[in-house]
């Protein structure tokens, strides 16, 4: 007489008849089943998150910064709208609430590269657009880039050259390399915003306005107070197209004294 088998320990796929109830629900949960919930938010998660494998010879950080690039919102949005990059919406931003450019403007753009900047001047119907970078910059239609160091004692004089005259907007999202000391980095921006202020009070006219990168930190006094003194209102602001964590802000500077 041959012994009964055990019943199974399998779990069977639960039958379900349409249009008729199916009896109680079992009790309790079975393992590996989630709910179409959470199903679906990892579906949603695996889309929105392009992961980067680790080629042999990156490095970790490398990697990092591909998987946030990748990522990215705005860096997607800016491919999608034809911009060079991100910070493209930093100034759409920065225009919208502080009205900074208009048709016909003449506007130089110090640290221009990739272009972002440049192409919103562009597209916002500037007369004139002059930019500056030691970095080389595709062509931008509209605009006149130039491919040098601002640090460069016959940059002022060359940026001046090109104008022709007065310009109503300077801006700067100029940056000194980071050295991953962020008291350093920000001394080393400063000193770039210093020099960007004072290009800025050369070139601009009366009513104009000069708009700046700063990094967060305690030693802008001297700039804020002679920016005070040359401009009617000068403010603060961080746009939303900031990366989370950054310690970048911008300074507005509007109605230049002369």
């Amino acid at each position: 007489m041959s012994k009964a088998k055990p019943p199974s320990k399998r779990f069977s796929k639960p039958s379900v008849s349409k249009g008729k109830m199916t009896g109680s629900k079992p009790s309790g949960e079975k393992r590996g089943w989630i709910t179409r919930e959470a199903a679906k938010k990892q579906a949603e998660t695996r889309m929105m998150d392009e992961r980067v494998k680790t080629a042999r010879g990156r490095k970790i950080s490398s990697t990092l910064w591909l998987r946030r690039q990748l990522n990215d919102p705005y860096v997607k949005k800016a491919k999608l709208d034809g911009y060079r990059s991100r910070a493209a919406y930093k100034i759409l931003e920065l225009d919208e609430k502080f009205d900074l450019l208009f048709k016909g403007a003449v506007v130089v753009d110090l640290g221009a590269a990739p272009g972002g900047w440049s192409q919103i001047a562009v597209k916002k119907n500037a007369g004139k657009v002059i930019g500056i970078d030691i970095l080389p910059v595709e062509p931008v239609a509209g605009a006149d880039i130039i491919e040098m160091d601002f640090l460069d004692e016959r940059a002022a004089d060359v940026l001046m050259n090109m104008l022709g005259g007065k310009a109503d907007l300077v801006m700067s999202d100029l940056a000194a390399n980071t050295t991953g000391h962020r008291n350093t980095d920000h001394l080393r921006t400063v000193a770039l915003v210093e020099l960007a202020a004072h290009f800025a009070f050369q070139v601009l006219k009366p009513g104009g306005a000069f708009v700046t990168k700063v990094f967060q930190g305690g030693a802008e006094k001297t700039l804020l107070d002679s920016l005070k003194i040359k401009f009617e209102t000068v403010r603060h602001a961080k746009p939303k197209s900031s990366r989370d964590g950054s310690p970048e802000m911008y300074l507005v500077a509007k109605g230049y004294k002369g």
